[in-house]
Parts: structure tokens; sequence; C-alpha cells
């Protein structure tokens, strides 16, 4: 599964996906001159970004590991700032992710 993110899009986003997912987060290079940063989460035992790429033209690419076998969700943010300025930046988008597991007959 790709979430593809371009300027003008909203900040926030939410999907569900099954365990074992790996979810390919492509954010479009930035029209306000910062820059894409890092890539959080908020509950790495759901969702792990394992790794980050940013293409020459701005473009970050990240994917996105989903638990193989539990439910949960967690929040996928990230930074983005002005190339010049020390620090992390701030939280310029947020991708909720819901892990949700198949449903089992009884």
């Amino acid at each position: 599964m790709t979430v593809t993110v371009s300027p003008g899009d909203p900040v926030r986003r939410q999907i569900c996906v099954r365990p074992g997912t790996v979810v390919s987060l492509v954010l479009r290079p930035r029209t306000d001159g910062k820059r894409w940063t890092a890539v959080r989460s908020s509950a790495p035992v759901f969702v792990l970004p394992s790794g980050r790429h940013v293409d020459a033209d701005g473009t970050l690419r990240a994917p996105l590991r989903c638990a193989d076998t539990r439910g949960g969700a967690a929040d996928i943010t990230t930074l983005a700032k002005e190339p010049d300025l020390a620090g992390p930046g701030g939280v310029a988008f947020t991708l909720r992710v819901n892990v949700v597991p198949h449903t089992t007959a009884g």
C-alpha cells in the first residue's frame, strides 16, 4: 500500500491496514522552503518506520512496517524545517495507522 502526500493535501490522514502490511509513505517536496527531516511513530510496537530516504527533488520515502500479529494504532509524524536552522523541526504531517487483525469465526 502506498500513501502519497502532495503540497496542499490535508496535514492529517488516517488508514486501516491488516497486520504485516508494509505501507510506503511518499511525501512530495514542500512548497514553503522547508524540507522533510524525520519520521516518528507514537507506538513502534504497532507501526515501525524502517528507514527513510529523501530524493534529490525533496521527496521523502519511508516504509512503515506494521505488526504481524497484533492490532493497535500509531500516529506517524513527519517533521519539516528550514534547511539552515538547527533542531529537529516541527510536525508537518500526521498519518494515523490503525492495524486491524482479521476476525476469527467461533
